[in-house]
């Protein structure tokens, strides 16, 4: 059978999910042992907040398979994917699921830390512009997601490697060069998502990193020192 080998996924994309991949384990770590290490939980937090909007704007105007709209599963796609009719590149309709869910939880984690508080020492940076009882409540949406996290991700990872061992399809293998072997004439290169795109979705991370750090929010005033006993 003619093969052919084309570029799957975009520099930008890899480097997104790589990066994601670090930041994820470093929270997940971070967060279990807590401590002073929860400083350094914060801010995988704010990080992984500017990769996730980066990863928005670039599914809008990145490169051919790393639009959404290349990937979104469909009734008919999902169906296809079933019947072993389903012959695209890139995300299948079942990985799709996997990584819109993924996203969303990511989302809904980084959302609810930045409200959040540890009971002691440490408030998300956005904690001020909420209620004490929001706040708590958020905190414990924020300890509960993470045990629905780690199970998709266990899940993405079972079906990575059964592809691997099964279906023999190397997922990880584009993910790392960017190039993928197909079948000649069912597929083409992606295209599009070049650099102005590329700084545009950028400057759009950067802004809503700052936006969720909080460094925009007025200082809190110093309470006024007490005035001394006197002594008599």
């Amino acid at each position: 059978m003619n093969r052919q080998r084309i570029r799957l996924w975009d520099l930008p994309t890899r480097v997104f999910h790589w990066s994601l991949v670090v930041l994820v384990v470093a929270s997940v770590v971070s967060g279990k042992i807590g401590g002073n290490l929860i400083v350094w939980h914060s801010r995988c937090g704010l990080a992984i907040v500017g990769l996730l909007a980066f990863r928005l704007v670039w599914g809008l105007i990145g490169s051919t398979y790393a639009r959404f709209l290349s990937f979104i599963p469909t009734p008919a796609s999902l169906l296809a994917y079933l019947r072993g009719q389903w012959h695209g590149v890139g995300h299948n309709p079942l990985g799709a699921f996997s990584v819109f869910g993924l996203l969303g939880l990511l989302a809904l984690q980084a959302g609810t830390g930045l409200f959040g508080n540890d009971d002691i020492a440490f408030r998300g940076p956005l904690a001020a512009l909420v209620s004490g009882d929001l706040s708590d409540w958020l905190t414990g949406v924020h300890k509960l997601s993470i045990n629905l996290l780690i199970a998709l991700i266990v899940l993405h990872l079972a079906a990575i490697t059964f592809y691997a061992r099964v279906k023999k399809d190397n997922l990880v293998q584009p993910m790392l060069t960017g190039w993928k072997e197909v079948e000649a004439g069912r597929a083409e290169s992606a295209s599009g998502g070049g650099r102005l795109a590329f700084c545009g979705a950028l400057l759009i991370a950067l802004a809503v990193v700052y936006g969720a750090s909080g460094a925009w929010l007025p200082t809190p005033a110093t309470p006024p020192a007490s005035a001394p006993t006197p002594a008599w």
